[in-house]
């Protein structure tokens, strides 16, 4: 790449993320002062008892998937599979967390429901997110083992972010994380992840203040737009290697407690808590189980992902 393109590439990377950032506060604003349904339909109470709202993830969709469509400097193909990952799994994340129940955690919950004949709103998600990272891929373009490689990244990193929405602000953190190593791997995927980057910052001190959570609609969004970006700009070789870490990833996720994990490793819990108000007699927070596929059950943990009481409700004029 030349230094002129490199510039280039950095000034609409610049735009994006900034158009995305702005596009999300706005968002958000309007949302959270009229929120579709009432208040009551996105507000779920937390550990300490306190009401948090669901509309960050719908306010970082919309953001993510506009900045994309309208940001220069990315082909068209490119473009539309970006628009198509994130409309496609913000959507179903959206329904999930409207419509699910959280009786049920992971594939394993999902699936074994599906077998005894009972279609969980997770397991609606599962192939809705299957057929959403085909269509994106089948957007993008390529062989069809590139095709199906690349649906697989999409899909999957929908999903394994998703895992990580358990504690205020740590799914934000990995998305920024992965975005960051995408933009510094020299494969050209600056661009693609400016927009999902720009909107998640933007939001991620109402996330860590614990007045907001991206849920599945936000986090759905993001690990799908991350994931085809990295679909888009990464050689074979390396999207195998980023699909099998996300395969024993989420393989693990059904056995091994991400939190416990991430308690018992200094490093790892000193980012997990920066920025985070202090849990109350204790210097970590408690631990969550098992991580469970969708972050309304996994939301439980920090977000507890019980809709208002009706006396909070009648409180607040709902």
């Amino acid at each position: 790449m030349s230094r002129g393109t490199g510039r280039r590439t950095a000034a609409a990377a610049i735009v994006s993320a900034g158009l995305a950032a702005a596009v999300a506060r706005a968002s958000y604003g309007a949302l959270t002062r009229r929120p579709p349904g009432g208040e009551g339909t996105w507000t779920r109470t937390n550990h300490r008892g306190e009401p948090v709202t669901l509309l960050e993830g719908p306010a970082v969709a919309a953001a993510a998937v506009t900045a994309a469509a309208i940001s220069p400097g990315r082909p068209a193909r490119a473009r539309a599979a970006l628009i198509a990952a994130g409309i496609g799994a913000g959507a179903l994340g959206g329904y999930d967390d409207l419509a699910g129940s959280g009786d049920r955690r992971g594939f394993r919950g999902h699936l074994g429901a599906l077998a005894h004949g009972e279609v969980t709103t997770g397991a609606v998600k599962i192939g809705g997110i299957g057929a959403t990272g085909l269509a994106a891929a089948a957007l993008l373009g390529g062989s069809p083992v590139d095709v199906a490689l690349n649906a697989g990244l999409t899909a999957g990193s929908a999903n394994l972010l998703n895992l990580f929405d358990l504690r205020p602000g740590r799914a934000v953190k990995v998305a920024l994380g992965a975005a960051g190593l995408l933009a510094v791997s020299g494969s050209g995927a600056t661009s693609a992840v400016a927009a999902p980057a720009g909107a998640a910052l933007a939001l991620l001190p109402e996330d860590l203040a614990e007045r907001a959570m991206l849920g599945d609609a936000g986090a759905n969004a993001l690990g799908a737009m991350l994931g085809l970006a990295a679909a888009a700009s990464l050689r074979r070789p390396a999207r195998i290697a980023v699909l099998a870490a996300i395969t024993g990833l989420t393989a693990a996720s059904e056995v091994v407690s991400f939190t416990k994990v991430i308690e018992r490793t200094p490093p790892l819990r000193w980012l997990d808590m920066f920025g985070r108000r202090p849990v109350a007699g204790s210097s970590a927070p408690a631990d969550d189980g098992m991580n469970g596929a969708d972050s309304r059950s996994a939301a439980a943990s920090w977000g507890e992902a019980h809709p208002k009481p009706a006396s909070q409700a009648a409180a607040s004029g709902q």
